[in-house]
């Protein structure tokens, strides 16, 4: 039988800490030359979009916002309470549901199939009315 061939691996620190420092330094030079010519071409590029925007950077911000008035106020409050009454409605048209006894009655049916299709206050208050 012909004997394996066996593989010699030597490591020459010399050698290997020069490669690395070699490679840093390629490294360094391709990140310094990329730099160089961004900036080269960068004020070129950038210059239309700077006109552009000069006649907003030139306005002076505003201090600060102005206080919501009191109309804006009570149309956020009411925006509010039609937000809570509606979850209110959908919480108990999701009970109703639930609930065993509402299975035998048709017009709680009707009036649940109504509410999910169509939702009006009309049948919202059906199912409100029917289904307890």
């Amino acid at each position: 039988m012909p004997r394996p061939r066996e593989l010699r691996i030597t490591l020459k620190p010399v050698q290997l800490i020069l490669c690395v420092a070699f490679g840093l330094w390629l490294g360094a030079v391709a990140i310094a030359l990329s730099l160089w010519l961004a900036q080269r071409l960068w004020p070129e590029q950038a210059q239309p979009l700077l006109e552009a925007a000069a006649p907003a950077l030139l306005q002076p911000a505003p201090v600060h916002a102005p206080a919501p008035s009191e109309d804006a106020q009570a149309q956020m409050f009411e925006r509010y309470q039609q937000i809570l009454h509606q979850q209110e409605l959908q919480q108990a048209a999701e009970a109703a549901q639930g609930n065993p006894r509402n299975l035998n009655s048709p017009k709680c049916q009707f009036w649940l199939q109504q509410n999910r299709t169509a939702p009006t206050d009309k049948s919202q208050a059906n199912v409100l009315e029917f289904c307890y």
